[in-house]
């Protein structure tokens, strides 16, 4: 019984993590720029997995790329840096990468 509740406990913390990070997504515009299965103005979450996902340090770049921007990587559209601190950008690519 125990291990149950550990295992629901654990589970519903998991998908609170992902729903706290799609929040932060939202709040920060990254959904304005971009969609899981479609390119809007920059590209789509799933080619920026099938991208980056097997990269080492990964998550590092990207959170590299969301704090600061980038230019030239995705076409002629640069992404502008945004207003997201360290620890929120790291939080942003976890959960990008965690749709592999």
């Amino acid at each position: 019984m125990k291990k149950n509740f550990a295992l629901l406990l654990v589970a519903g913390l998991v998908a609170g993590s992902a729903l706290a990070s799609e929040d932060l997504a939202k709040a920060k515009n990254c959904m304005t720029c971009h969609a899981f299965d479609k390119k809007i103005v920059g590209p789509s979450y799933k080619d920026v997995i099938a991208k980056r996902a097997s990269e080492k340090g990964a998550e590092a770049a990207l959170a590299a790329k969301i704090k600061n921007g980038s230019k030239n990587e995705w076409g002629a559209v640069p992404m502008p840096p945004n207003n997201v601190t360290e620890a929120e950008a790291a939080t942003l690519a976890k959960w990008v990468l965690s749709h592999k």
